[in-house]
């Protein structure tokens, strides 16, 4: 009776106590929580499932957790995984019941309206959290505390999920304009769940039966295939539903993603590769992977936090780090349990088992609770903005749209592949366009359409009119067609270059960019702004600023503008008598910066006055200023460190974007940097940072359109042919907030790896048999060239181009980021 009457006791304080708590977040029950993910019956998501299930118990989520798992007759009969979590079973729709059709990420929005009908939980429960299997939870996910409301979801942010900007979301919805980009963390009232998923599953077959419009540049799928079909269902059925989200960008972080400062995300979404120092981790690389039932095997491990603090001087980057090796650490805790609880024996001694068993590592994974900074939804946070930085509340938040500007040729294309993959890190609000200048015949033969959303443009490399071979022309002259064929809804637009490495984002109101005031960076090697040059091309050269790089312009500014841009540029570049250096300070006297002074003149015209800032760009080689944390790398300058170095200019005729595996040389480790020089150690940073961005965007490149594994093919295969096999998508597409990349053939003109070996006696006998039909077959041809052409024969004069190496004045090698000056073979040099 004494126990009964303890645990009738303890009973109540558990109730008052989690009534208390329903006071003091404000609201009282119904609190009942359920968390749902769901998943197929495959090794890849049973070892996500041990991690999932693992950081549900350490993280003291509230509430029951259910595994929907689906399963055809036959994966069911060889399944092992049954055990692992509380599982409902869901019949599988991976292959439609009525098309045929192949999409298993159909089974997310199936597995949900299953359950809903079938199981008992559902009608037991008033709050869903819907998570997906690769995901680490920190700290209890508490919908109300969160801000959810009845009728008021909250998210996470999609920004990629550009259908619903575009006539995607009008020909799916009623409401576009209630279309939110959000998945990964959903936390919703259990009536919205029952409203929304029959019309989740509806919507999914309907955009996946879409196939007029699966387009890259219409929904963001970098595969042009459908995959993300549901992720837009989701999206669609809620705007049917009339669920507003509110969207938090804050409670969910990818690994190798920095957290803005405060931050402290409670849930990791590992779909993405992630790297520490030499140390990388890709769930795509454990497709088939039993690790779960292979006794006493985890996942390599990463560095110690020890290390890891001497890796990284900036302390938010280095945050970054630990949230990495705490993902990876998490998920091989939850491994080892599992192998115990699988009735394995117990691994023998280690530093890393020691190190994860230890109290250290305990205290380091403490569950995590929700800071004010974390809960900021996008719209408060935009609010704070305002407040803070612009300091006016009534006026509305902004939108940005960043463009760059490119043609048709690989070497565009690995500069927009590093480009698009430090947007995605970079957290720049807003969407990105790449504005591709290309001839008729270079676009027949041209493959890299899916690298980024993209806007066409007649090419103008040779213009229309003069006949000029100008390429630079086509920067303005594609700013014009864009602003006057797109439906553009952004206030601010952020110009970039393709040779640029974004490090943070670009904000009209954190650099006071406004109506009559862009803002932009110091080129102060213009210098035809000071002399007769100004005086000639504009009616105010008091107002011509020496600017270029990055430029932060309003939209009403730009379109008054653009025309005036891309009419100086022509003007300066017909103006052949003033192209002399001491004029225009261009190095090659050849007019090669013709469109960055056509900029600041058509600026100066409608007096356009910059903000110039010189802390938002910085030359990988250059000494950063102390304490100045740059937003842009631009590497169109050659940059080295000790006898390692690269030039982009060497890259122009590499194809590093189709052929398996292809970056650059890898930069030197940053521990075995000098430490004398402080200024000289953060200058060779700087640069290993970009080398290692633009290396780390290729390798997710050529992941993504599935390179064989360099480990387990000879060298010599690498580049044999395409995989054409796509990988499936499994539970949520959250690999398209990489950099964004597409499957295209080979081009094998340059090898760079090393040839197998083979035989050497064969090889020799094979090359002389060769060499004496080539040899026989050259003699037979110079001899019936003798014969028949006589004296009538007429030689022909060959043209010798100089390669002109540049200049070490590091003004504007390429400044404008497209290595105009140095197209030797079509400048007057």
């Amino acid at each position: 009776m004494a126990k009964l009457l303890a645990l009738g006791l303890v009973a109540v304080l558990g109730l008052v106590g989690l009534g208390i708590e329903g006071v003091e977040t404000g609201q009282k029950a119904p609190w009942r929580i359920h968390t749902l993910f769901s998943v197929e019956c495959q090794n890849y998501f049973d070892w996500q499932t041990v991690g999932l299930m693992h950081s549900f118990k350490k993280a003291q989520q509230p509430g029951p957790i259910t595994r929907l798992l689906s399963c055809t007759d036959e994966e069911k009969q060889k399944y092992r995984g049954m055990d692992l979590a509380p599982t409902l079973e869901v019949p599988s729709m991976s292959r439609h019941p009525r098309t045929g059709d192949w999409y298993p990420a159909i089974n997310k929005p199936a597995g949900v309206v299953h359950w809903l009908e079938n199981s008992k939980d559902a009608e037991n429960v008033d709050w869903v959290v819907i998570l997906d299997a690769d995901m680490i939870i920190r700290g209890p996910i508490i919908p109300w505390e969160l801000g959810a409301e009845k009728g008021r979801p909250v998210a996470a942010y999609y920004g990629y999920l550009i259908g619903c900007d575009n006539i995607l979301a009008k020909l799916h919805t009623e409401h576009p304009e209630l279309c939110d980009k959000v998945g990964g963390l959903l936390a919703m009232h259990i009536d919205d769940l029952r409203a929304l998923a029959p019309m989740w599953l509806s919507k999914t077959e309907e955009v996946r039966e879409d196939r007029a419009h699966w387009a890259t540049n219409i929904t963001g799928d970098i595969y042009a295939k459908g995959w993300i079909s549901e992720m837009y269902g989701y999206s669609f059925g809620a705007a049917e539903v009339g669920l507003r989200h509110k969207i938090n960008d804050n409670l969910m972080i990818y690994p190798g993603y920095i957290p803005r400062e405060g931050v402290d995300p409670i849930l990791f979404h590992y779909g993405l590769p992630f790297t520490v120092g030499n140390w990388s981790f890709s769930k795509l690389d454990h497709h088939e992977d039993d690790i779960v039932y292979d006794c006493g095997r985890l996942f390599p491990e990463p560095p110690y936090p020890r290390e890891v603090q001497l890796m990284e001087s900036d302390p938010n980057k280095r945050r970054a780090l630990f949230l990495s090796i705490e993902c990876i650490n998490t998920l091989n805790e939850g491994l080892l349990l599992q192998h115990k609880a699988n009735g394995c024996s117990k691994p023998g001694w280690s530093k890393y088992l020691s190190f994860i068993r230890s109290k250290t590592f305990a205290e380091l994974t403490r569950p995590r609770f929700l800071t004010p900074p974390t809960l900021q939804t996008m719209d408060e946070s935009i609010q704070t903005v305002q407040k803070q930085v612009i300091d006016k509340p009534g006026k509305k938040y902004p939108k940005i749209h960043t463009i760059f500007s490119t043609e048709c040729t690989t070497y565009f294309d690995w500069q927009t592949v590093g480009l698009v993959h430090s947007f995605h890190l970079s957290g720049q609000p807003g969407n990105i366009t790449r504005l591709l200048s290309c001839t008729d015949e270079d676009l027949k033969k041209y493959t890299g359409h899916d690298l980024v959303p993209t806007h066409y443009v007649p090419s103008m490399s040779r213009h229309p009119l003069t006949g000029d071979w100008y390429p630079a022309i086509n920067k303005p002259a594609a700013v014009l067609h864009w602003l006057n064929h797109a439906n553009i809804d952004a206030e601010f637009i952020v110009i970039l270059d393709a040779d640029m490495i974004l490090r943070g984002p670009i904000t009209p109101w954190e650099f006071k960019a406004e109506r009559g005031r862009p803002v932009s960076t110091p080129y102060d090697y213009l210098i035809g702004c000071d002399n007769e040059l100004a005086k000639l091309h504009t009616r105010h050269p008091e107002a011509c600023d020496k600017v270029g790089g990055v430029i932060v312009m309003h939209i009403d500014d730009l379109r008054k503008f653009a025309m005036l841009w891309l009419h100086k540029t022509e003007e300066v570049r017909a103006d052949k008598a003033q192209y002399a250096t001491n004029i225009t300070g261009d190095i090659y006297a050849s007019g090669w910066i013709s469109e960055m002074y056509g900029y600041s003149f058509g600026a100066a015209e409608l007096k356009l006055r910059h903000i110039i800032n010189k802390e938002i760009l910085i030359y990988p080689g250059y000494i950063p200023e102390p304490g100045v944390s740059y937003r842009v790398f631009h590497y169109g300058l050659e940059f080295k460190v000790g006898n390692w170095s690269i030039d982009k200019a060497n890259y122009r005729n590499v194809d590093m974007i189709n052929k398996c595996w292809e970056k650059f040389p890898d930069p030197p480790d940053p521990s075995t940097l000098d430490q004398a020089d402080e200024d000289i150690r953060q200058r060779d940073l700087l640069s290993i940072e970009c080398a290692k961005t633009l290396n780390e965007a290729l390798h997710l490149h050529h992941k993504r359109r599935n390179c064989p594994d360099p480990s387990t093919i000879s060298t010599s295969n690498l580049n044999s042919g395409k995989d054409d096999t796509m990988s499936r998508k499994f539970g949520s597409f959250d690999e398209i907030t990489a950099s964004r990349s597409n499957q295209m053939p080979k081009n094998n003109s340059h090898e760079p790896s090393k040839p197998a070996m083979i035989d050497g006696t064969f090889s020799s006998f094979r090359f002389w048999v060769v060499a004496l039909w080539v040899f026989a077959g050259l003699g037979f041809l110079a001899v019936m060239f003798v014969v028949f052409s006589g004296p009538k024969r007429r030689g022909t004069r060959g043209k010798i181009y100089r390669n002109k190496r540049r200049s070490s004045y590091a003004g504007y090698s390429d400044m404008n980021g497209r290595d105009r000056q140095i197209r030797s073979a079509d400048a007057s040099l």
